[in-house]
């Protein structure tokens, strides 16, 4: 009754469920390494349709107007809608699945619990203690997203001089990393962003430190601070 009450929740609730199942099948090709690729774009399209459902669910009623693109632009699950039509026909990359599937995870594991609450408040104690464990670090696991997030963005530029991308995927991409940054949702991006700034100028500033690679991390410092988008 709680499955049939929610449709909406439930279906993207499979989609996630399913979106780890493949992505699982990707990292660990338990199937061999060809049918490892298959199940990345799966992953990805799964992941897909859960971010396009979720948009539906914050913004119903579509509208083909610039004001309606600005503010679905301003969603996560649009963001991440984008980020699946990124990497779907790209060659494979394993820190490309990882923010698909902890995120589908962490979401999975929040309706999973809602729906043992709604069975009963003592089912499946096995379950739940898991369940408690992975919410315990989900700060930790956003963090580790957020990372996959920035260095996901030399990674675009270094497969397109290797071959393996396109000449957009590193421009899309960098879109895809403005809108993080400037989440409203979710900070993390921007924390990142500042706390590897920290460690890179403590770094630097050590006397050990040769004077090029200071200049030139000073230089990558100010152009990355450049290219930020300005956050309300």
């Amino acid at each position: 009754q709680f499955l049939m009450a929610n449709k909406l929740d439930t279906a993207m609730w499979i989609s996630r469920l399913f979106t780890v199942y493949c992505s699982a099948l990707f990292v660990l090709p338990l199937l061999g390494l060809h049918e490892a690729a298959s199940f990345y774009q799966r992953a990805l399209l799964a992941n897909a349709l859960t971010s396009a459902l979720r948009l539906h669910q914050r913004l119903p009623h579509f509208q083909l107007s610039r004001a309606f693109l600005a503010q679905a632009l301003l969603e996560d699950s649009c963001h991440y809608l984008l980020y699946s039509l990124i990497f779907v026909n790209s060659y494979p990359v394993t820190m490309s699945i990882f923010p698909v599937l902890l995120f589908s995870l962490l979401h999975a594991a929040t309706y999973t619990k809602k729906v043992l609450d709604a069975r009963s408040s003592n089912s499946v104690p096995f379950l739940r203690n898991l369940l408690e464990k992975l919410n315990a670090n989900q700060q930790n696991i956003l963090k580790f997203i957020a990372c996959n997030e920035i260095f996901l963005m030399p990674a675009t530029v270094f497969m397109l001089f290797s071959g393996q991308g396109s000449l957009l995927q590193p421009f899309i991409y960098y879109r895809f990393l403005t809108l993080r940054y400037s989440s409203r949702r979710n900070p993390y991006c921007r924390t990142l962003f500042t706390e590897l700034r920290i460690v890179v100028e403590h770094l630097i500033t050590k006397p050990s430190c040769p004077v090029f690679v200071r200049r030139l991390c000073l230089s990558g410092i100010s152009f990355i601070s450049r290219l930020a988008p300005n956050v309300a």
